[in-house]
C-alpha cells in the first residue's frame, strides 16, 4: 500500500471520532439509549462488580452519581429548553439530594 492510501483509509476509521460526532451523539442520548445499549450496560456492570469486590467507596459513589445525574437530567429537565419555577425546583431538589448523599459517604461515615 502506498501512504496516501493508508492516510486516506486511517481518516475514513476515525471519522466516527470526531468532535462534532461526538458531541451530536451525546446530545441525543437518553435513559432510554444508554439503558438500551448493552455495551454501556455491560461496562456499567464490569465496573459495578469491581466496586463490589474491591469494595471502592469512590466508585460505588462515581457510579451513584452517574446514573442519578442521568435520571435527573432526563425526567426534570424539559424539552423545550425553558426553564420554568415548576421544572427548575424538582431539577434543583434531586440536585441537593445527590449532593447530600454524596457529602455524607465522603466526609461524614466513617468506616
Amino acid at each position: 500500500m502506498e501512504k496516501q492510501e493508508i492516510i486516506t483509509k486511517t481518516k475514513d476509521a476515525l471519522t466516527p471520532f470526531e468532535t462534532e460526532n461526538i458531541v451530536k451523539f451525546i446530545k441525543g442520548l437518553s435513559v432510554t439509549t444508554v439503558m438500551g445499549n448493552p455495551w454501556i450496560l455491560g461496562i456499567l456492570v464490569i465496573v459495578l462488580f469491581y466496586a463490589i469486590i474491591k469494595r471502592s467507596k469512590f466508585v460505588l459513589l462515581s457510579l451513584f452519581t452517574f446514573v442519578s445525574l442521568m435520571f435527573l437530567i432526563q425526567y426534570t429537565l424539559p424539552e423545550s429548553g425553558e426553564f420554568t419555577l415548576s421544572t427548575l425546583l424538582p431539577f434543583v431538589g434531586g440536585g441537593l439530594v445527590i449532593g447530600t448523599v454524596l457529602i455524607y459517604f465522603i466526609f461524614i461515615k466513617t468506616e
